[in-house]
């Protein structure tokens, strides 16, 4: 009786080791893999993931200063319909939209002054995103900010109000993560959906500097830094 009390131990030790060993393997089988640092949406478009991470402090900081000056509103579309996303700008001419149409102007109309100058922090940024993404001659003037909240979306979209379409855009996102949608050049082109989280940095040009893009309807949470925001910064060379 003896000996088989002393083997007994042994083998349940041993049996034990090998379910924890398996139940590991089995966690880390279900476990997604890591987005690729650069990930390809299309012919010409990239997502750098964590790409504004390093900045993240300067963003915000210089966010800040720039909404003191121009405050976050709700535009109206030309049909009558207002936006659910919140914007402002800087740089030397802001996106506006009224009854009238879509455009770019050097004055904010909420204010009366011209736009805040865009931060050095974010044109530099653009810039590395941008000639990471292969395009080495961008530089924005203009930078359209966002503001979702959650239950807000933006539906598809070109961004055609630019003079010179052979300039990418950069599209930076902070706070909680999103489904990016991004098509083709018509609107009933089928559509890929990217998650895109807190510093991730999309790029597109080229062939597809026209495609349909959007952000359907924002999931209700909470970001340590942003709070129940997520914010987006899209560069563009407008003028």
């Amino acid at each position: 009786m003896g000996s088989v009390q002393a083997i007994r131990p042994a083998r349940y030790h041993r049996s034990r080791r090998l379910l924890r060993r398996c139940a590991i393997c089995d966690l880390f089988e279900f476990v997604a893999p890591p987005d690729p640092p650069k990930e390809i949406m299309a012919e010409g478009a990239v997502l750098l993931r964590g790409a504004a991470l390093p900045v993240e402090t300067e963003l915000l900081a210089a966010l800040n200063d720039i909404t003191a000056t121009s405050p976050f509103r709700h535009l109206v579309t030309p049909g009558g319909y207002t936006m659910s996303v919140a914007m402002t700008n800087c740089g030397v001419a802001g996106w506006v939209s009224d009854r009238t149409g879509y455009r770019y102007d050097q004055i904010d109309p909420e204010t009366g002054n011209p736009w805040p100058a865009m931060p050095d922090c974010f044109l530099d940024l653009a810039v590395a995103a941008a000639t990471e993404a292969g395009y080495r001659e961008f530089r924005p003037d203009a930078c359209l900010i966002n503001r979702y909240e959650p239950g807000a979306r933006l539906s598809l979209h070109q961004d055609k109000n630019e003079r010179n379409f052979a300039h990418p855009i950069v599209s930076v996102s902070l706070g909680l993560p999103a489904k990016f949608q991004f098509g083709g050049l018509k609107r009933n082109d089928p559509v890929k959906t990217f998650a895109v989280r807190h510093g991730d940095v999309a790029v597109w040009g080229g062939p597809s500097r026209l495609c349909y893009h959007g952000v359907p309807v924002l999931k209700e949470g909470y970001h340590a830094t942003v709070g129940r925001l997520r914010i987006n910064l899209t560069f563009r060379a407008a003028r």
